[in-house]
């Protein structure tokens, strides 16, 4: 028997998970991603109790995340109105503390005001801006040019302008327009799960309640959540027979980031699906002697996914060029998302790349420099055959099901990746995962990265990464303690029961 029934369970998740979450945002406020003006040197006093905080409150929120999931798939799990309010009070603290594990959202500011000077994006980093947000850039992007696309500046403009270029207001502003794509998401996994056979509440438990959305898309205000809100928008059209909404919006989110392209994919299936089952019925003749009968002629079965797709080309390209037009930013997005990867970059081809380029210049070998282009390109190659497997073995049943494994296949096996990649396919898992292992390992996963990163959104050092440690560390032995404390008073009242 369990010690508290599942809506004290629960109550106490969103007690832990609040505790967390608060104590991050504590943190942060001395080591997250500050502004210039306001940072402090990493081995500061202020910027350590900081660092030590804010991981003791993340490992507290990833606890209670997983908590909360032992609880949804308990005998009574919480219903959607509880998760959503969960999510709430989680997401609360986040809202006000400063940008957390990035310093993406001063370049999407920066990049707004160079689309307000007509200043080429597409060929121009924020060094070109110059002024106070440029400083706020990290050094490294402050000479690449943007691959996002006219959608995504359009907004990114519009925030800078209302914010009159005061950094923290548009902060305040980026982090806004963040939440409406979250609050996209919210509303279309239970929508998705529901069409999937999948369970809603534990989509809603793995694809919204997911430490990485709260970390990354609150608390670091990336345009991922606008680009994700506005795919799972395009998915529910789809399913809702709205084919035409769908590919407009699939386009749209494609037009912030480009991996969204992929749902077309997805769309035009379901258009065909659609398409094919509106088939006729077979003519009815008079019998005739089968050696005088016509051989049959088969259903044209291409001939729905042939239409659908040149349908979603056609829709999609007069989006693109009207959404373009408007915006004014032109079609330098394509060339532009080439922009160089960090040589520091953590991916799988990246890691492989300079490991391999050590061990050949400790051989003396002259090969060392293309040990990273041809891990990269071998990493394309293994992202398109998964590609490749994932729709030829799901796209008659499950198409959304593939597109998140196509869109996990890119963040993992691209040259680069940051852990907020991984939500591209992970919120479509979520909702369309065929079974509990999967959710389970993407879980594990969730949880691993959550912890990869640190709030300043630097590199980190060796005594950076040793105070994140006392403080997961510190966090750890206080659950342990609350677990003790717990079981102690569950046998006393047991106790007191029997001898009453």
């Amino acid at each position: 028997m369990p010690l508290v029934p599942a809506p004290l369970d629960t109550r106490r998740c969103q007690l832990l998970g609040l505790v967390g979450s608060a104590a991050l945002a504590a943190g942060g406020v001395t080591a997250g991603a500050l502004p210039v003006r306001d940072a402090l040197a990493p081995e500061s006093g202020r910027a350590a109790i900081g660092l030590v905080g804010a991981y003791f409150g993340l490992v507290l929120l990833v606890a209670a995340w997983a908590m909360l999931g032992q609880a949804v798939r308990g005998p009574q799990p919480p219903d959607r109105r509880t998760l959503l309010l969960t999510l709430g009070l989680w997401a609360a603290p986040l809202l006000i503390a400063p940008p957390l594990f990035s310093r993406d959202v001063y370049s999407y500011l920066a990049q707004g005001a160079m689309v307000d000077a007509q200043i080429d994006v597409y060929t121009h980093g924020p060094s070109r801006l110059g002024g106070p947000l440029n400083d706020e850039v990290a050094p490294l992007w402050q000479h690449t040019p943007t691959p996002y696309g006219p959608l995504f500046l359009a907004c990114a403009t519009v925030i800078n302008n209302l914010s009159h270029t005061e950094v923290s207001a548009g902060v305040i502003g980026m982090r806004l327009v963040a939440l409406l794509g979250v609050a996209g998401m919210v509303f279309c996994l239970p929508i998705l799960a529901r069409h999937c056979g999948a369970d809603p509440a534990t989509a809603i438990w793995l694809g919204a309640l997911n430490p990485l959305v709260l970390l990354h898309l609150v608390g670091g205000a990336h345009n991922d959540a606008i680009m994700l809100g506005l795919l799972g928008a395009g998915l529910v059209a789809a399913l809702g027979r709205w084919p035409v909404l769908a590919v407009v919006l699939v386009t749209l989110a494609t037009l912030v980031k480009a991996p969204a392209a992929m749902g077309l994919l997805a769309v035009a299936l379901l258009w065909a699906r659609q398409l094919g089952s509106g088939r006729p019925p077979a003519r009815t003749s008079p019998v005739r002697p089968r050696s005088l009968r016509a051989p049959p002629i088969p259903w044209p079965v291409r001939a729905p996914r042939l239409t659908a797709a040149l349908a979603v080309l056609g829709i999609s390209a007069a989006t693109t060029a009207a959404t373009t037009a408007v915006t004014g930013t032109g079609y330098g997005w394509i060339g532009a998302l080439d922009t160089p990867v960090s040589p520091q970059n953590w991916s799988i081809t990246s890691s492989l790349g300079r490991m391999t380029g050590a061990l050949l210049e400790s051989a003396g070998s002259g090969l060392a420099q293309f040990a990273t282009p041809a891990w990269h390109l071998a990493g394309l190659a293994a992202t398109a055959l998964a590609i490749l497997l994932a729709w030829r073995r799901h796209h008659l049943r499950r198409p959304v099901y593939a597109l998140g494994l196509s869109l996990t296949a890119v963040a993992v096996l691209g040259p680069a990746i940051r852990p907020w990649y991984v939500l591209w396919g992970l919120f479509l898992i979520a909702a369309a995962g065929p079974g509990r292992s999967v959710r389970r390992a993407v879980a594990a996963a969730s949880a691993v990265l959550a912890l990869a990163v640190l709030p300043n959104g630097f590199a980190p050092q060796g005594p950076q990464v040793a105070l994140a440690t006392f403080g997961g560390v510190l966090a750890v032995l206080a659950l342990w303690c609350a677990h003790r404390v717990a079981q102690r008073t569950a046998s006393r009242t047991d106790a007191l029961g029997s001898t009453a």
